[in-house]
């Protein structure tokens, strides 16, 4: 059994559970999931509101970590083009008109930045907090989806990182890719993707139960959940080589026992853009 201290465990030669840290991260993980649970079930402007401020602390995030200059006018560029796309896809605004806001804030981004790598690191900001903010947006407000879009989504990349947690504490062994992440093991690896198989599936059937006839089959829901599972993990690693990259061990200091949005983030952009992109094949093929 795990001690409170931080010391090892016997025979073990693997840390126990600071109490302090487990208690932080627990405590803001309830809060924060219980106001975007509450959200997500109020859905309309609030919804909308609270993944428009995600996806702007992220951008604010991400240039912090990578030193791109000059800060607050690539951020205030990003803030208005993120608020004019979310804004316009929850008034139905034209694909075109939607697109070509994104690109033209990409585009300026990149003029703006500095040093020549900050050029990169600027629109791939304000690109992933598109994902990150739009996607969850358009899942809630789809007619074919709704409430269970994002619940699926939230419940995939919240238990891949719990399930992973615990399962790679509890049981350690080798690890997943030292280089980067020293702490993630493949059993915290195998964890995460059983957990989240599970825990979509469950999602799925559920919206079934509950009459949506568009929802996916069972087979098909686990086998999409494990796929994300997948990705939400290889979103982890990369925000981890990107901190690792610069020097950071957070990307911030906003959440207790988390540290920034995007480390609380890093994992549900590779799910949504999953998403996303699934969401954009319906809508190519014509799916009623």
């Amino acid at each position: 059994m795990a001690g409170s201290d931080g010391t090892k465990l016997p025979g073990t030669g693997r840390p126990a559970w600071p109490a302090t840290e487990l208690g932080a991260r627990t405590v803001s993980g309830i809060v924060l999931g219980l106001l975007v649970l509450g959200a997500t079930l109020n859905g309309g402007w609030i919804f909308a509101v609270v993944w428009f401020l995600a996806g702007l602390a992220v951008v604010g995030e991400w240039l912090a970590i990578t030193r791109t200059a000059p800060h607050r006018p690539l951020l205030a560029v990003a803030g208005l083009v993120l608020l004019a796309v979310v804004a316009g896809a929850r008034l139905a605004a034209p694909l075109p008109w939607l697109v070509g806001t994104a690109v033209l804030g990409l585009g300026l981004l990149a003029l703006l930045a500095k040093p020549t790598l900050g050029r990169v690191w600027a629109p791939a900001s304000l690109a992933s907090a598109l994902v990150v903010a739009l996607v969850p947006v358009l899942l809630r407000d789809d007619p074919r989806i709704g409430l269970a879009g994002p619940l699926w989504l939230f419940g995939v990349v919240w238990t891949t990182d719990i399930a992973a947690y615990f399962t790679g504490r509890s049981l350690g062994g080798p690890k997943l890719w030292p280089a980067v992440s020293p702490k993630k093991t493949w059993s915290g690896f195998c964890g995460g993707l059983i957990g989240a198989t599970i825990v979509g599936g469950a999602v799925a059937a559920g919206a079934r139960h509950l009459g949506a006839t568009d929802a996916l089959s069972l087979p098909l829901a686990c086998a999409l959940s494990g796929l994300a599972s997948v990705m939400s993990q290889g979103g982890d690693l990369a925000e981890s080589a990107l901190k690792r990259a610069y020097g950071a061990k957070d990307s911030g200091r906003l959440i207790p026992g988390h540290g920034g949005v995007m480390d609380r983030l890093d994992g549900f952009f590779a799910v949504a853009l999953l998403a996303g992109l699934l969401l954009v094949g319906l809508s190519l093929t014509g799916h009623p």
